[in-house]
């Protein structure tokens, strides 16, 4: 396994590595690693000749300092899960400084409005600092294919339209959302709960299944009103949104249309922890 800590390092080993036909595989992270994260280098594995892993906490997608400063850091533990997948994983784990330089700031980007839904209206700021980090890994990486999960659905969207804005080449690859045994979506973030807490949080996706049952034969705004209703009834949680969203446009939706792909968001705090999962409604 290749470990690179700055950038110019790991582009002067590709370099050494690439050939005319050969595909480059890209998995970003931020680190503490889950069985979610390990199946996106198990597919880059599997589909390309070399595989690339950046383990980044990213300050500038952060926009609580609380929330940058207690997510979990756990490199070592992390090069122990991906040395059980393959030893030819190469690692970039670079510092602040390798990545920006002294000058920690985002770029400024246009996404055509998907950036101002869902979490770009609750974290000002946050896919900025997605897309100024996403671009500069692939400016080092320049991977053929990268590899997101859909728990990030948003995320994912907006990486698709930096691609096509940009005109990166790289093809940009979704993949299912992992759970844990209560279905609990996997997360870094899940590190943090207590035990009970975790146990607990298996009703954020039991809501949603129900949401997705239950929008079947109503509105959508009779929808969220069941949804919101379901929380009242759990003091742990508070619920911070759910949206009913075009999965093209992630544009709320008032009204039904048999020709759409529609998709529900939602974000619940537990204590201080903030869990976000998705579902498709078709």
């Amino acid at each position: 396994m290749h470990i690179f800590y700055s950038k110019a390092a790991l582009i002067a080993y590709l370099k050494t590595i690439k050939t005319a036909n050969s595909t480059i595989g890209f998995v970003p992270t931020m680190g503490a690693l889950h069985q979610g994260h390990l199946a996106l280098m198990q597919r880059s594995l599997k589909e390309n000749n070399d595989t690339v892993v950046s383990i980044f906490v990213n300050p500038t997608q952060f926009n609580n300092p609380e929330d940058l400063a207690k997510y979990p850091r756990t490199l070592e533990e992390d090069v122990k899960k991906m040395r059980t997948l393959s030893d030819k994983i190469i690692l970039y784990a670079p510092s602040v400084d390798d990545i920006y330089e002294g000058n920690t700031v985002s770029q400024t980007f246009d996404f055509d409005g998907l950036e101002n839904q869902m979490e770009g209206k609750f974290r000002p700021g946050h896919f900025n600092g997605v897309g100024t980090i996403v671009k500069r890994l692939f400016e080092i990486v320049t991977p053929t294919n990268a590899y997101f999960g859909e728990k990030d659905f948003q995320q994912l969207q907006i990486v698709k339209k930096l691609v096509e804005k940009t005109h990166l080449p790289v093809n940009i690859v979704g993949c299912p959302i992992f759970r844990e045994e209560n279905q609990l979506a996997m997360s870094s973030r899940n590190e943090r709960l207590t035990a009970d807490e975790r146990k607990e949080a298996a009703i954020i996706y039991k809501i949603l299944t129900e949401a997705k049952d239950f929008f079947q034969n109503h509105s959508p705004q009779e929808t969220v009103e069941f949804v919101e209703n379901s929380f009242k009834d759990n003091q742990e949680f508070e619920l911070e949104y759910f949206v009913i969203a075009d999965e093209s446009t992630l544009l709320s939706i008032d009204q039904k249309e048999n020709d759409k792909n529609y998709r529900a968001f939602i974000a619940v705090f537990v204590n201080s922890i903030r869990l976000i999962d998705t579902i498709s409604l078709n």
